[in-house]
């Protein structure tokens, strides 16, 4: 059987340790009870946070305990930014927040069982903390060098805007927080991001120091593309879990376009399939590159993973009905709604609706002519539909729930006409 650090650096997941030799034989030994926190500084989590959900079931399923932290505290401060003083957010929106990054991370554990997940909330134990007793009994263990050393804080202060003692704070909120898990439930193990690694070893000096203990930290690298450009940024911004900040649809899209560079290595960091199964998408994705096999599986699986099957099934059944695959009028309003979005679109008015106009308004052809020579090749459909006549229109009837008719040229061009009552 692989050891479970094993898997996770094989998968690429694994960048940093404490002391592996040591943190190895614990995990032979466990189980260990471990933590990864999430801030509520942000309505939803987003690909950077599923990252370290993969870690957390992967641990989880490996026979481990897992404690997935919101920070009901920390998300009142903030880790510090590169550059830009963070904006502090109101309480009510705060814990408005953490309830629904709660809902989120619940759906990546097993919250059942002999080694259910655990959530806690780090305002438990900060809520009530005087400013006295933090300085007394934690800020005493805290060495000014070491935390004006760190990288965020160091740029920061020699930046224009400097840094806020409440931002400075942060890192020591955070250790306080392994001290904590470590002192309630025997947590010895805290996962993140390689960019946390400071605020890691923050918490396990804080054990040393204030309880004699032993715990450890573990990172995972930061996600690249295989340019080496950033991941994970779409046109609108962040790759968002919540559906109603990015739709499932778009969700499963992004997956669905990545490169061919980077599909396997994102098959091993993102799902949960085996060797074998990457291998042979491996071999499918380099002999095969046209029928995008692996850029399937791996949307699929990640849609399924972040917004469950049900919702993965709409999409692709969407996906597969834009481009004549399945039936368009099948599909509920929501998920066309989100199918449609990203297509050039114009407005439909019925007392008008000849077709050669809409075809030049929503831009799949230059002129009313080659709207005409595209009709009479037959390279025009409305809904899948193809089209014979030139002097088509678009009748109320024609109108998917009223309101779209998908307009196609050829195989792949797509546009929207959209009824405005």
């Amino acid at each position: 059987m692989v050891h479970i650090l094993d898997e996770l650096a094989w998968r690429g997941l694994l960048a940093q340790t404490t002391d592996e030799r040591a943190l190895r034989e614990a995990l032979d030994a466990g189980p260990v009870t471990l933590y990864c926190g999430f801030d509520p500084t942000a309505p939803s989590l987003h690909h950077g946070h599923l990252v370290q959900l993969v870690v957390l079931r992967h641990l989880q399923l490996a026979g481990h305990r897992v404690l997935a932290l919101v920070g009901g505290a920390t998300g009142l401060i903030g880790d510090p930014r590169m550059s830009g003083e963070r904006v502090l957010n109101t309480k009510d929106t705060v814990a408005e927040w953490v309830t629904r990054l709660q809902t989120q991370v619940s759906r990546f554990l097993d919250f059942e069982g002999e080694n259910a997940a655990r959530m806690v909330n780090n305002l438990e134990w900060t809520g009530d903390l005087t400013a006295i007793d933090f300085l007394r009994e934690v800020g005493k263990h805290y060495r000014l060098g070491t935390m004006l050393a760190k990288d965020t804080v160091a740029r920061r202060l020699a930046s224009d805007e400097g840094l806020s003692f409440t931002e400075f704070s942060y890192q020591i909120l955070q250790g306080m927080d392994f001290l904590e898990l470590y002192r309630r439930h025997g947590c010895t193990l805290q996962t993140g991001g390689n960019d946390q690694w400071g605020n890691l070893l923050s918490g396990v000096e804080l054990v040393r120091k204030s309880d004699q203990g032993s715990v450890h930290a573990l990172t995972t690298p930061l996600i690249t593309k295989a340019d080496g450009t950033k991941f994970g940024k779409s046109e609108g911004g962040a790759i968002w879990l919540a559906p109603d900040m990015m739709t499932p649809y778009a969700f499963y899209q992004f997956w669905l376009n990545t490169d061919d560079a980077d599909v396997v290595r994102y098959l091993k960091i993102f799902t949960f399939r085996t060797r074998e199964e990457i291998a042979e998408l491996e071999e499918s994705v380099r002999a095969r590159p046209a029928a995008r096999e692996g850029q399937r599986a791996l949307a699929r699986d990640v849609t399924t993973l972040v917004h469950g099957a049900e919702a993965t099934d709409a999409v692709v059944a969407a996906s597969q009905a834009l481009f004549g695959r399945g039936d368009l009028a099948s599909l509920d309003v929501d998920t066309l709604e989100a199918a449609f979005a990203e297509l050039p679109r114009t407005t439909l008015d019925l007392d008008a609706p000849e077709l050669v106009d809409l075809l030049v308004a929503t831009g799949l052809v230059g002129g009313r002519s080659a709207a005409r020579r595209a009709i009479g090749e037959g390279g025009i459909s409305i809904n899948n539909v193809r089209v014979e006549s030139e002097d088509a229109v678009v009748s109320p009837g024609q109108l998917l729930h009223g309101r779209w008719a998908l307009l196609r040229r050829g195989k792949r061009t797509l546009a929207v006409a959209e009824w405005r009552p």
